[in-house]
């Protein structure tokens, strides 16, 4: 087999992808470029069928071993113009099952004193202690750190969930939902507006014996009940947009956390929800922030 690898910049990575799978490419992954991959693994959770956060990635793409190299490299070069053939790199590799590959990358992963993700393909121990979440990587995770969804189940692990309706706004591959369930909550609201998340999560729901838990709903079909906890692992602008929907949504002293925010977005969104909630702080982790507090 042949696999062939470059950077590129995010928002030229839909078009490549797309245009390397009409090409044959048997399977498409993405790193981010300036993950340091000498620490520990996290997951990213964009939405399904989302561009990652990444500004920069690393995309590699698997071929059969005939495939026709300069075909390739003309499809590239009139993709993107400026790239230079030595930034594409072509390696051959021995055929396997590479799915199975991909997974053993990826280690248990700690957020908190008790909660823990676990990809399907390593066996957690037997500690009555531990909340773990399994998910499969093919489903759900990357290969780089995102520090949005860590601040999230951090924050999830610590907080009082204990017979409360939770709402994870957003909810992508469905983690922060399953956690919350596992950490206690009496019902979850999961909303996202990509059919294919509301799947997504729905299968890791069952996976995880918490399907009864959890509600799942495209925002026109969301119902508007309230809630007791908010989680939002979003984007800025739909985070200042949604801010008096998420204050509706929150009886008096609910809790509120907000992620997917950048340091330079922080201020603007602390004043937007400092009209309905009180006792709001930021938690920031590599530029990337948590905002939390209580409904006023």
């Amino acid at each position: 087999m042949i696999e062939l690898s470059l950077t590129l910049r995010s928002d030229q990575q839909e078009a490549v992808e797309a245009a390397l799978e009409d090409v044959g490419a048997l399977a498409v992954t993405l790193l981010d470029a300036d993950a340091d991959t000498s620490n520990e693994q996290a997951i990213l959770e964009p939405g399904v069928g989302e561009t990652p956060l990444w500004s920069l990635i690393v995309l590699t793409a698997l071929f059969e071993a005939d495939i026709d190299r300069s075909g390739l490299l003309h499809v590239l070069g009139e993709l993107l113009p400026d790239l230079e053939p030595a930034q594409i790199v072509f390696r051959e590799v021995a055929d396997q099952d590479w799915t199975r590959v991909w997974m053993d990358q990826f280690k248990p992963m700690r957020f908190g004193e008790r909660l823990w993700i676990y990809p399907w393909n390593i066996e957690p121990p037997a500690e009555s202690e531990l909340v773990i979440v399994r998910l499969d990587p093919g489903l759900a995770f990357g290969t780089g750190t995102h520090p949005t969804t860590a601040l999230c189940l951090e924050w999830l692990d610590q907080a009082d969930l204990g017979d409360k309706t939770v709402i994870d706004y957003g909810c992508g591959s469905g983690v922060l939902a399953i956690a919350a369930a596992l950490l206690g909550a009496r019902k979850v609201i999961a909303i996202d507006n990509d059919p294919q998340a509301i799947e997504a999560s729905h299968d890791n729901a069952e996976r995880n014996g918490v399907a009864g838990s959890i509600s799942l709903f495209l925002p026109d079909a969301d119902p508007g009940a309230t809630a007791d906890v908010l989680v939002a692992n979003i984007l800025a602008g739909p985070l200042h947009a949604l801010a008096p929907v998420f204050a509706a949504r929150l009886g008096s002293g609910g809790a509120l956390a907000l992620s997917g925010i950048l340091i330079g977005q922080r201020d603007e969104l602390l004043e937007r929800y400092s009209e309905w909630f009180d006792g709001l702080s930021a938690t920031v982790r590599d530029d990337w922030v948590r905002i939390d507090g209580r409904r006023r």
